[in-house]
């Protein structure tokens, strides 16, 4: 018997089995409580990955079920009711938020000059600063920029392409406010 346990390979097996073995005597090992392999700690949070779109508190919840953005109708820099209402919900996000800041970027369409488009996204973004604050968000804490047409979302000479860059875009960053 010791001739046998003296060959590399078996002494390797042995050793194998005995890890597995003792690996197999801690079932909390990776965070669970017993047999079911649930986290104690789980609770409210179970599920939600910091950072994901199931983190409401993530710029990745904000931009994909609040929305970053409100469309606008063609030469307006009125907020539609469907813009109010995203509005209403970033304004709500960033109360419950006070770590962020924002920048509202203004766009516009190709159509008309550079000139004129930079003024309309300016007065979009306005827009949308002002709906912010009326709804309690602090002045500090948004910051405004026109693009006019310069950056647009959809490229072609379409109305369908139109429609998508006539927008305001909300982006947040962390900080205590936007200098």
């Amino acid at each position: 018997m010791t001739k046998f346990l003296k060959t590399p390979v078996t002494r390797t097996v042995l050793l194998v089995a005995a890890l597995g073995l003792s690996a197999c005597t801690n079932p909390g090992r990776f965070g669970g409580n017993g047999a079911d392999g649930m986290n104690a700690n789980a609770g409210a949070n179970a599920g939600i990955i910091p950072g994901s779109v199931n983190d409401p508190t993530s710029v990745a919840y904000f931009n994909q079920t609040i929305g970053d953005r409100v469309l606008f109708l063609v030469d307006q820099s009125t907020l539609t009711d469907e813009g109010r209402a995203t509005l209403r919900g970033q304004a709500q996000w960033l109360l419950d938020n006070p770590d962020y800041t924002t920048i509202i970027e203004g766009h516009a369409d190709e159509q008309g000059t550079r000139e004129y488009n930079l003024a309309l996204g300016s007065r979009r973004a306005a827009a949308v600063q002002a709906f912010l604050i009326s709804q309690g968000v602090q002045p500090s804490r948004l910051k405004t920029v026109t693009y006019g047409k310069e950056r647009p979302l959809a490229v072609c000479s379409d109305e369908s392409c139109y429609a998508q860059n006539r927008r305001a875009v909300t982006v947040l960053a962390a900080g205590a406010g936007v200098s």
